[in-house]
């Protein structure tokens, strides 16, 4: 229970409880108190936000010996979360998708440019939001317009490479890196600059983050083939469809060239993909991979000194990438 009390009036450290309930209205309130032009369209999108994972990364990450955190971080946890939101716009919009977290779309409910603005106006409402935090040498040192640029990079290559049927893991790994990765790497890196963590210990938060996002992206990868769309909340079966190759059937037009050049000349059909997946273990490799991302995030916590109750909780967002219940 925060008991009304403001962030702006509590200048002192403070506990994760509060942390997490700061961060969740820092965000809520952006949008719904945006100006009156774009209010309707962000109040939209408010409706219907997420778990605020990385956002729980930011603030698990500056949590102190004794469990606290410094105000700093729920601008950092804010802006890193409306910058994920403004992704997701643009993302339903390349993707023509109509549902997101089991609502309506920005783009379907009120059309792709006025989607694309508000998508826009989020990057920039993030930044302003950093740019509030008590002390902007954090903000100088976090550098978050440079992990907007990978998030962008990762999307346009991740779009050059539509129906790149060439596309190599290396290549597929790069782009994924960039386009969900960098997000996670920036939460955890916002948190252990918050935290005053040293350089090493620093170094060790982003490789976490990194390799956090790695999974998560693998493991949604896995999900298109394997999950309703009913329990996934957003469509299914469509990345190819969208243009989008993904890792498993990366991996079995590796292992079946006849497949590949039957999509290259004649095209290939949903129940074909789904049938080449199955065939090569194109899950079961995708999940293999997030197998070592998995132990390569863990020997990074383990090289880190953590009380028991912070350890516990990067854990859960770690299991939590990678849809460990």
């Amino acid at each position: 229970m925060i008991n009304n009390i403001t962030l702006d009036e509590k200048i002192e450290m403070i506990s994760y409880e509060e942390a997490i309930e700061f961060a969740k209205k820092e965000v809520e309130g952006a949008l719904v108190k945006s100006p009156r032009l774009i209010r309707e369209y962000l109040t939209h999108l408010a409706s219907s936000q997420g778990k605020y994972i990385r956002a729980v990364s930011v603030i698990v990450a500056a949590q102190d010996k004794d469990g606290k955190v410094h105000p700093d971080a729920i601008k950092a946890a804010g802006a890193i979360e409306i910058i994920h939101l403004a992704s997701l716009v643009h993302d339903d919009i390349i993707d023509n998708a109509d549902i997101r977290r089991g609502k309506p779309t920005l783009q379907k409910k009120y059309g792709k440019r006025t989607a694309v603005i508000c998508g826009d106006y989020l990057l920039s409402l993030a930044l302003k939001m950093m740019l509030a935090s008590r002390d902007k040498k954090r903000y100088i040192e976090l550098d978050l317009p440079e992990y907007i640029n990978k998030l962008c990079l990762g999307e346009l290559e991740q779009h050059v490479n539509n129906y790149n049927l060439n596309l190599s893991i290396y290549q597929y790994l790069k782009i994924i890196s960039g386009k969900t990765a960098a997000l996670f790497e920036a939460s955890f890196f916002a948190g252990a600059v918050v935290l005053a963590a040293s350089e090493a210990e620093i170094a060790k938060y982003k490789q976490i983050g990194y390799y956090i996002g790695m999974i998560f992206q693998l493991t949604d990868d896995c999900i298109d083939f394997d999950t309703a769309i009913e329990v996934a909340n957003k469509p299914v079966q469509s990345d190819y469809e969208q243009g989008v190759i993904t890792l498993p059937l990366i991996h079995a037009f590796q292992e079946m060239s006849n497949f590949k050049e039957k999509a290259e000349n004649t095209g290939i059909t949903r129940d074909e993909i789904n049938e080449a997946v199955k065939k090569t273990g194109g899950l079961d490799f995708t999940k293999g991979l997030v197998t070592r991302y998995y132990k390569k995030a863990m020997k990074r916590i383990e090289d880190l000194e953590l009380t028991d109750d912070k350890r516990a909780k990067i854990m859960y967002i770690l299991n939590k990438a990678s849809r460990v219940q």
